[in-house]
């Protein structure tokens, strides 16, 4: 069994966070000069011990959310924070997925050979020890403690108060992995306490035993990380999300995507927040994807020309443009074409995730190239902006800027790089 975690609380934080990190640069050091087969076992172990721990997870998620229900949380809220078997299931099967992947560490990138005879190889390496802020999804802290282990980092994770009994239960299982395997148990490390003094400590980087920052949830927590963060951080704000539907879009694709893309969760941040349809397409394909909308649950939010559709529609405000709702919710506009919709999309929205429905090549060339997103897709629903969907086996989240990682950041973002370089005697002049 392992042992509980302590609870750190009241003027002992500091103290205690300190001592997280100092454990974390230790344990990193060893991960970094680990195996690949001997972390691909805790990997294993970790796995067959999720699916073991099945129960006890699920009785301290239950728990989380009967809290978070008294507290008054939106459904969206609560499905965030919800567990059942299949979940379970899905966390050990990603575990074994990112176990499958090719080890980053040590892989060489690029090599060439100077006039001199000196050779120059770029190699990954891993970052060290990573901070994962996250909130009320208890899967982030088995899918983000893998990434980091699998790319030969600790991790030092800091759930949600929401989340905590079922980020608790996750751990211990995690921890069972590294057990199995041999490899230091401070690799991963849970923040045993619900103050956010804890938040404030890491991002002040535990005495520089952080290297990088990961927040993963809503706009506040991810406002506040940036703002404060005394280290690197790979982070997004908000998912504003857009479908745009192009003149030469096939109608019946259009709904599967739109559908798809808004409804099939309403609170990932791969959600379709905007639908944008071309003036040239709104006399046949307005009304079918505004009422499909509306008769599958979603509110539609629109423009003069979308509340024309549908009588159940509601004006759009300026605020609904840069919204993201996470929730049955979504604004509608009608552009004149392609380049009104990058237009708006370059205006409003959160450098994401955004699709067209085309039959156009030219057309989905043009958005594809020119919409300045982390991810861009052709005919393909939004809610794609998952690690999984790319073959990462998970993602630790989805980066938005323009440093070292975009898009999911998986176990080939969570490394960076040195050179080698080989000689045989070469001096400078």
């Amino acid at each position: 069994m392992t042992a509980p975690l302590k609870s750190i609380e009241g003027t002992g934080i500091a103290a205690a966070m300190a001592d997280i990190g100092r454990r974390g640069k230790t344990a990193a050091r060893t991960l970094a000069l680990s195996a690949t087969a001997q972390r691909d076992a805790a990997l294993a172990a970790m796995a067959k011990a999720i699916r073991a721990s099945e129960p006890g997870i699920l009785a301290a998620n239950a728990e989380d959310v009967a809290e978070a229900k008294a507290a008054g949380a939106t459904s969206a809220f609560v499905d965030r924070l919800s567990l059942d078997t299949k979940r379970v299931a899905a966390m050990a099967d990603g575990i074994e997925s990112v176990r499958h992947l090719a080890d980053p560490v040590g892989a060489v990138t690029e090599s060439w050979t100077r006039p001199n005879g000196m050779v120059i190889e770029r190699v990954r390496v891993p970052l060290g020890v990573i901070g994962v802020i996250y909130e009320s999804r208890p899967n982030v802290t088995a899918d983000a403690a893998v990434l980091c282990l699998k790319a030969g980092n600790a991790v030092i994770l800091r759930g949600g108060s929401e989340s905590f009994r079922s980020a608790r239960a996750i751990h211990a299982a995690l921890v069972e992995g590294l057990r199995a395997a041999g490899l230091p148990l401070d690799a991963i490390q849970l923040v045993p306490t619900r103050d956010r003094a804890a938040v404030g400590l890491m991002l002040a980087g535990l005495d520089g035993n952080l290297d990088v920052i990961v927040p993963r949830g809503g706009r506040g927590l991810v406002a506040r990380v940036q703002a404060e963060a005394r280290v690197p951080v790979f982070a997004h704000l908000e998912g504003v999300c857009h479908v745009y539907v192009d003149k030469a879009a096939d109608l019946a694709m259009a709904k599967d995507i739109v559908l798809n893309a808004k409804m099939r969760r309403t609170g990932v941040c791969g959600a379709a927040e905007t639908l944008l349809v071309d003036r040239a397409a709104a006399p046949t394909m307005l009304k079918p994807l505004v009422t499909m909308l509306l008769d599958a649950g979603c509110e539609v939010r629109g423009d003069a020309d979308v509340r024309k559709s549908d009588a159940r529609v509601k004006p759009a405000a300026e605020e609904d443009w840069p919204a993201e709702y996470l929730d049955a919710i979504i604004a509608a506009k009608v552009v004149d074409g392609v380049d009104a919709a990058i237009a708006h999309i370059e205006r409003y929205g959160s450098h994401h995730t955004d699709a067209i429905v085309t039959a156009d090549r030219a057309t989905a060339e043009k958005f594809l190239s020119q919409v300045d997103s982390a991810i861009v897709l052709h005919n393909a629903s939004t809610q794609f902006a998952d690690g999984a969907e790319f073959g990462f086996g998970a993602e630790i989240g989805i980066a938005t800027g323009r440093m070292h990682a975009r898009g999911p950041v998986g176990v080939e973002q969570l490394t960076t790089f040195k050179y080698r370089i080989r000689g045989t005697g070469q001096i400078r002049p």
